[in-house]
């Protein structure tokens, strides 16, 4: 596992593709990755030819003062069951900490799996102080529009569940 570097964008893209088409990602566009890269941790393996390929991604935006989103968290199939997510995860988590970050979001499908990593279910109650709410509805970000429960994203959301951990 790694910081992803600009030459791993076309794999990133590549692991979200399927995903995308499943309706359980959003893709974007390349330039938004580009734009995002020191964002990413990538896993590769390498087979005994000594080729290297990416078999999971993962994301932390940071959204305000102390709170983050774990996004774009993507493994290819043949990895999957292998503890790839988990550990882009606890990668991602411990660079939240790094930065100051004291709670960090997630939208997902996948319950029970960020669950089994310390993430509860959000509910409907105030999760940022109003002035705090202010300033993040100037955000464009998509992710920061879900945080929020923004009616206009609800679209988008696709039946995900909001989940939070304290850290």
């Amino acid at each position: 596992m790694r910081p992803a570097r600009t030459g791993d964008i076309r794999g990133i893209r590549s692991l979200i593709g399927p995903y995308a088409v499943e309706g359980i990602l959003i893709s974007k566009d390349a330039v938004d990755y580009y734009e995002a890269v020191q964002e990413f941790m990538v896993v590769e393996r390498t087979d005994e030819r000594g080729s290297t390929a990416l078999v999971g991604c993962g994301a932390l935006h940071i959204m305000w003062e102390d709170l983050g989103e774990v996004r774009t968290l993507a493994t290819a199939p043949e990895a999957k069951g292998l503890g790839v997510g988990r550990m882009l995860v606890q990668a991602l988590l411990e660079r939240a900490r790094g930065l100051g970050v004291s709670r960090v979001f997630c939208l997902t499908f996948e319950v029970e799996f960020f669950r089994r990593l310390g993430f509860e279910v959000m509910d409907n109650q105030d999760t940022v102080d109003p002035e705090v709410f202010s300033e993040l509805l100037r955000s464009h970000d998509e992710g920061v529009a879900e945080f929020l429960d923004l009616a206009r994203v609800k679209p988008n959301t696709l039946g995900n569940t909001r989940m939070i951990r304290d850290l």
